[in-house]
């Protein structure tokens, strides 16, 4: 029955992304005090990059989606960004594992201090998985453009290394976490965190190659 109700939804998400001209990318607005509104101008230029760069038609501003909304069906890719406190209710928990495993894609964006909050969090929408370091040879990492070591170094916090974390079901790739890389930041305008041009492309470069892949697969 659970497996009947995931195809319908999986058929409504693709009878409404054909539905419409351009597809439109969401911005994940959550509960519990944190910054979900980090990083304004951080997705709309990516979109202007993937349409420029990869030829992609999307639309180019994007739309803030709630957890628990039926409108986030609408979207293939959703962004979750920020600094503080996360919390999903049971039945956000649900609605976003029924939008991943219907073929919605989640990519979860460590903006320095979001990891200890949203792990657990995502343990309620999949507790049956855990985040798994993605191997340097995952498609996610060659796509248009080549990361022979993995996700890029964005913005320095902790001296650690950046790491590309996924949720893998029946071999899809359907959330992925970048921590300790800041690509938002990268993406955001040139006047905001002062990054040279040849690190913001790197960062515009790795989520072009998430959004191809999410387009692709």
């Amino acid at each position: 029955m659970k497996k009947i109700i995931l195809i319908i939804i999986s058929i409504l998400l693709a009878s409404s992304l054909l539905a419409q001209s351009g597809l439109q990318l969401g911005l994940l607005k959550y509960n519990g005090g944190g910054d979900w509104y980090a990083n304004p101008t951080s997705l709309p230029n990516l979109i202007a990059f993937c349409n420029d760069q990869l030829g992609t038609d999307l639309e180019p501003d994007y739309a803030t989606v709630e957890a628990g909304s039926k409108e986030i069906f609408n979207f293939p890719f959703v962004h979750l960004t920020g600094h503080g406190n996360v919390i999903f209710s049971d039945e956000e928990a649900m609605n976003l594992r029924n939008y991943m495993l219907a073929g919605g894609f989640l990519h979860i964006d460590d903006n320095y201090g979001l990891d200890q909050y949203i792990r657990p969090q995502m343990k309620k929408v999949f507790p049956e998985y855990e985040f798994l370091e993605l191997p340097f040879d995952h498609p996610v990492y060659h796509q248009n453009y080549d990361f022979p070591n993995g996700l890029p170094k964005i913005h320095e916090h902790d001296n650690k290394a950046p790491q590309g974390f996924g949720i893998i079901h029946e071999g899809r790739l359907i959330c992925f976490y970048s921590y300790e890389s800041d690509l938002g930041d990268g993406w955001e305008n040139p006047s905001v965190h002062g990054n040279s041009k040849e690190t913001r492309t790197k960062a515009l470069q790795m989520g072009a190659n998430l959004i191809q892949y999410v387009f692709t697969q």
